[in-house]
């Protein structure tokens, strides 16, 4: 029996990190909106490792932040470390991680669903998913049914979800909640395809039974670095993490008992992650490798558990314990949590567009790694734009389309749309072509001002942003205009960081295009330098510094725009285009690509097929 329990324009079925930005970007741009979750206690859950952020996840946290989301926010008032990775690179691969209090990061974010507007979080179990004419019926295991005008499945590894360990092996979602079990029948008699993922976590420990003595001690940066735009004042650090490494005993306890791996022994059937295998995936894949680095990393303040970051497994719990115990400081670690690997359906992304809408089912969005995706990041920036989309549709609004040349989100979503998914798909800074211009300093003025258009960014924050542009815009055009006269403490700087001297006058811009120079260095000679805040000197000194490769990079995406103006009709025949090969008409079919840069990006489509299809629509047979 059912009973008809309420009206809503939007609702989202699952509450972790997508969920989350998907249910408060709907309600913030003013629809009524209701978000599902199996247990009210897993909100914004981090059931892997205990931070946010990272190479290349940073830069998704910042891009979430600078449209309006939640993620970084909430991350700065939760963190107890904090890092920015790879300072040692270029800028274009600095990220931000943060090791967070995961109890306190669920705690905060369940609040701000609860009190935020339009808004209703509901412990229930989404069990059926049908269409009623122009809307949505949603049916919870307890009978209850809602009817909405568009629906966001964010149901990340509990959809179908299985657990294994050895040999043991139930249906379960991740940190030992009730799985979504009937959803997934539902979603395949709607048509969608579905297919089996897996990923894994490592065990969590107790902190006093490890032994820290010739541990390397790994500390957080300072000052602190926030993910968000809002934060004025970050908080400081309070932990630390340490580091260890396997060894050769740790690997043959591996291969002896590699055999009762479920991985290894055939009963799973999902594919796992290429960038995070498990344990025993390494010590197989990479059998030269005489060792394997984890840090051990705190869960929080207020708990005892210790999370052993690169050490997933799938090994028996008894098997876990021998392996563990071989590592240096864990010789009498006592085990909390053992490691598992669990399995669970995806959708193939290739069936929605840039805007994450099923293309066959209006008003149906997925998000987060439901759609194929790993990691809380991805998950989050998913959520983001499937809650704007959402609420745009029911408003009537045109859509959201971040494209790759925009941000990470756009090229998170467009290769998940485009080239689809064999394995969990990871954001990485290689994904990108353009990453010099997408870096994380620089992400609010590349999506700031479309935040504020949609209504998500206020007039504190928005004040706060064009004076930062003004300060920039003020400082580069002051470096390229002060000269910096020749004299006795500037060459000896100069000579100090291993650059030629001067004789003449030499504007600082130019000074700052030297590798071997920065604001810093310069300090003692640059008189008229106003006081400003250091993210101000980071960008002016980014910009001047990689100016050329910018302006190249720029180039290129001018004329991906070009190609992305191109646009392709959804529901064109791509098999009745003479001139295409075989194989790009099959791919082309299946993809159903919005524009010519889309479609130039799907592999099997060669550069003579795109050709084709420019002469094609030139031609106006499109039409």
């Amino acid at each position: 029996m059912t009973y008809q329990a309420g009206n809503y324009d939007v609702a989202v079925i699952g509450a972790g990190h997508a969920g989350i930005e998907a249910a408060l970007s709907s309600a913030r741009l003013g629809c009524k909106t209701v978000v599902f979750t199996i247990n009210l206690d897993a909100v914004g859950n981090c059931p892997c490792n205990p931070s946010i952020g990272g190479t290349a996840k940073g830069h998704l946290v910042r891009e979430i932040d600078a449209l309006g989301g939640e993620m970084g926010r909430t991350a700065d008032v939760t963190f107890i470390q904090s890092r920015m990775l790879n300072r040692g690179k270029g800028p274009a691969v600095h990220s931000l991680r943060a090791q967070i209090d995961r109890r306190a990061y669920s705690a905060v974010m369940k609040q701000k669903l609860e009190l935020q507007q339009n808004l209703q979080l509901k412990q229930a179990e989404v069990v059926d998913l049908s269409r009623d004419g122009e809307e949505w019926l949603l049916t919870t295991r307890m009978g209850a049914q809602y009817r909405v005008k568009a629906v966001i499945i964010a149901t990340g590894t509990f959809l179908g979800g299985r657990i294994y360990v050895g040999e043991v092996a139930y249906d379960s979602g991740p940190d030992g909640m009730f799985p979504a079990a009937f959803l997934g029948e539902s979603l395949k008699k709607l048509g969608l395809r579905l297919r089996r993922f897996k990923t894994g976590t490592p065990a969590r420990v107790l902190r006093s039974s490890i032994d820290y003595t010739d541990l390397e001690v790994q500390e957080g940066d300072e000052p602190v670095v926030p993910f968000s735009y809002d934060t004025l004042h970050p908080g400081k650090n309070k932990a630390v993490c340490h580091v260890s490494w396997t060894n050769e005993r740790t690997k043959e306890i591996i291969l002896e008992n590699i055999h009762r791996s479920p991985l290894y022994g055939g009963k799973i059937e999902g594919v796992g992650p290429r960038y995070c295998p498990s344990l025993e995936d390494k010590i197989v894949r990479f059998a030269d490798k005489k060792r394997h680095q984890l840090f051990i990393e705190p869960c929080g303040l207020d708990t005892e558990e210790m999370y052993l970051q690169g050490m997933s497994s799938s090994l028996p719990e008894e098997v876990q314990l021998q392996f563990y115990r071989s590592i240096k400081g864990l010789e009498h670690v006592e085990i909390m949590r053992c490691a598992y690997a669990i399995e669970y359906d995806c959708v193939d992304p290739l069936q929605m567009d840039a805007t994450l809408e099923f293309m066959d089912h209006p008003g149906l969005y997925g998000a987060g790694q439901f759609n194929g995706s790993s990691g809380y990041e991805e998950a989050a920036a998913q959520g983001l734009v499937a809650g704007i989309n959402a609420a745009l549709k029911v408003q009537g609004k045109d859509p959201l389309i971040l494209d790759r040349a925009g941000s990470y989100i756009g090229t998170l979503i467009d290769d998940l749309i485009t080239k689809g998914v064999t394995d969990p798909y990871r954001m990485m800074t290689s994904r990108s072509e353009y990453r010099l211009v997408l870096r994380q300093d620089n992400a609010d003025e590349r999506l700031t001002p479309t935040g504020r258009a949609l209504g998500l960014i206020g007039e504190e924050r928005w004040e706060r942003y064009c004076l930062k542009q003004e300060r920039i815009q003020k400082e580069r055009a002051r470096a390229g205009k002060v000269v910096l006269p020749p004299s006795e403490v500037l060459n000896d700087i100069l000579v100090s960081r291993g650059t030629a001297p001067i004789t003449t006058g030499v504007k600082l811009a130019d000074l700052l295009r030297r590798p071997e120079l920065n604001y810093e260095v310069l300090t003692p000679v640059d008189i008229t330098r106003p006081e400003l805040p250091a993210d101000i000197f980071e960008n002016v000194e980014i910009e001047i510094k990689y100016e050329g490769y910018i302006k190249r990079q720029k180039a290129d995406i001018a004329e991906m725009r070009r190609l992305e103006g191109k646009k392709l009709p959804r529901h064109v025949d791509y098999r009745t285009i003479v001139g295409l090969r075989t194989e790009a008409q099959e791919k082309l079919e299946k993809v159903k690509p919005a524009n010519i840069g889309q479609a130039s990006r799907i592999s099997g489509v060669s550069p003579a097929d795109v050709s084709v299809l420019l002469i094609w629509l030139a031609k106006g047979e499109a039409i």
